[in-house]
């Protein structure tokens, strides 16, 4: 996996602890509403991980945090 693609998934998983935590959830909590462990939403989180989301996990997490998958890729909005 090269830099770039690295850096999008980890600018990724900012996004979304930033929208879990605006949302008042834990990483469990998260985790139980889209059916991943904790330890798999706390690696998706995890700024120096290299793991990769499904588009349907992608899709699961948006609607659990009630936004639109397009805003998980808005990186320059966000305090990360």
């Amino acid at each position: 996996m090269d830099y770039k693609r690295m850096n999008e998934l980890r600018l990724l998983g900012l996004t979304i602890a930033y929208y879990r935590r605006a949302r008042g959830l834990t990483q469990m909590e998260l985790a139980e509403m889209v059916h991943i462990s904790r330890t798999h939403m706390s690696n998706i989180e995890a700024p120096n991980s290299k793991t990769s989301i499904s588009l349907n996990k992608l899709f699961d997490i948006a609607e659990a945090l009630e936004v639109p998958v397009k805003d998980l890729f808005d990186f320059q909005n966000k305090a990360l």
